[in-house]
């Protein structure tokens, strides 16, 4: 690979913000010419997104190509992206967020040693952060205790992720080549995928790598966010379709041989079908509850044993409290542990 690293950056309707996110990337790079900014206007339809892309690619040509496509959502986005990749890494970074630039600096130093010393590492893991404009407060989501911090390990020397610990996309750097080699399975129009990114790749990740920085800025505050609570509600059908693919990606017990990876992903795909659980319950839409009720019979018929370790642990027995008193109690738990984590 030409490059050391490729950020793509998925943009629609962007123009307002987009600024921001790329020039925080070359500026944190000090325009290192190593570094790659892939910028992907999902056919835009409100505003220049394409244009200020072209722009970016004018200024930087050797750093930025700017990508247009038909619209198709986040993850195609993502994966027109990696298409046009040249790095021997890959990072994706939304187009409201931003990376800070002495993590950035950090992170490209390891990655070079690794890229020189030819050490294969498969996934770089970093802190984020929430940026909570409402109150101007943040929240720093690091993996202290979860991963050892500046060691090449595997998966069964991972320790306890708590439930803010996921492995969410904005903490992962991975080998390009590992999301190319079997590809990641993007609906087109669909929210949330970040979760498949997030989840889908992990068994082919053989070597890890813990780097104590808090270099991903996650915006939280406009009203049309898909992390808002309302817009979660509305688009509860996308997270049961995004669910339904973690779901079928793996039959977990017999697919995944590191028991600590399988456990770690079992807690992802629990807290899936928890939101999944809550969000239908606060939904008004007349069928959010039977296509619940679908989505949890198609895991037990689908795997009998994953089903009984989601539906019997903590979190599923919670969110699945029979209808009446057990729905105002799921909804409460939420609540409690929103304010606890605060992750929208």
């Amino acid at each position: 690979m030409s490059k050391t690293i490729t950020f793509g950056v998925p943009c629609y309707n962007s123009a307002e913000y987009m600024d921001h996110c790329i020039g925080s990337i070359i500026d944190g790079c000090d325009q290192a010419p190593d570094v790659q900014v892939v910028v992907v206007d999902d056919g835009s339809t409100k505003d220049d997104t394409y244009q200020r892309a072209l722009d970016w690619q004018r200024r930087y040509p050797d750093l930025v190509k700017a990508v247009h496509q038909e619209n198709g959502g986040h993850g195609k986005a993502v994966l027109k992206a990696l298409e046009n990749a040249d790095g021997a890494y890959f990072k994706i970074v939304d187009s409201d967020d931003w990376v800070d630039g002495h993590a950035l600096k950090v992170l490209l130093q390891r990655l070079r040693a690794f890229i020189d010393y030819q050490t294969r590492v498969d996934l770089v893991i970093t802190n984020y952060v929430f940026e909570h404009t409402d109150d101007g407060t943040r929240k720093v989501v690091d993996y202290g205790f979860a991963l050892p911090k500046n060691k090449i390990i595997s998966w069964g020397q991972i320790g306890h992720f708590n439930m803010s610990q996921n492995l969410m996309m904005h903490a992962l750097c991975y080998r390009t080549d590992v999301l190319k080699d079997g590809g990641i399975p993007m609906p087109a129009h669909t929210f949330y995928v970040d979760n498949i990114y997030a989840y889908v790749p992990l068994p082919r990740c053989h070597t890890l790598y813990y780097l104590d920085v808090d270099l991903y800025r996650y915006y939280i505050g406009r009203e049309d966010q898909s992390v808002n609570e309302s817009v979660l509600i509305s688009r509860v059908d996308q997270q049961l379709r995004v669910t339904r693919i973690m779901i079928h990606a793996y039959h977990l017990f017999e697919d995944v041989e590191e028991p600590r990876l399988r456990n770690y992903m079992f807690g992802h795909l629990t807290l899936m079908m928890a939101a999944c659980s809550v969000f239908s319950k606060l939904s008004k839409e007349p069928d959010a509850e039977k296509n619940l009720d679908e989505l949890w019979n198609e895991l037990r018929d689908y795997d009998i044993w994953m089903y009984r370790r989601i539906r019997y642990s903590l979190m599923g027995i919670y969110s699945t409290l029979p209808k009446g008193g057990g729905k105002k109690a799921t909804i409460i738990i939420y609540r409690i542990a929103q304010k606890l984590v605060k992750f929208n």
